[in-house]
């Protein structure tokens, strides 16, 4: 007979952090915006036409890689996102 196993959840979402959100810029003429890619297969390619279409609006943007898609991103790549951008748009896709 087998043993019932416990399964653990490593979040310790048990009282998730509560954030008031941002507002949404009016215009994203003349923002640094961060693409972030979280390395997912093809999330360059969604990157790259997002990349495009915020350049003709006037938008300057930054490209940023996570290493790897099943790690968060590391605290120094986030606090140059966080210094360098005004907002951010993380891409994934397969």
């Amino acid at each position: 007979m087998t043993e019932p196993r416990i399964l653990m959840d490593p979040t310790a979402e048990n009282a998730p952090a509560q954030r008031q959100r941002r507002a949404r810029p009016e215009s994203i003429t003349g923002l640094r915006v961060g693409l972030l890619d979280i390395s997912k297969s093809r999330g360059n390619i969604f990157l790259d036409r997002i990349d495009a279409l915020l350049t003709e609006q006037g938008a300057t943007v930054s490209r940023f890689a996570k290493p790897t898609f099943a790690r968060v991103a590391p605290t120094d790549l986030l606090q140059t996102i966080t210094e360098e951008c005004d907002v951010v748009v993380e891409g994934l896709a397969d």
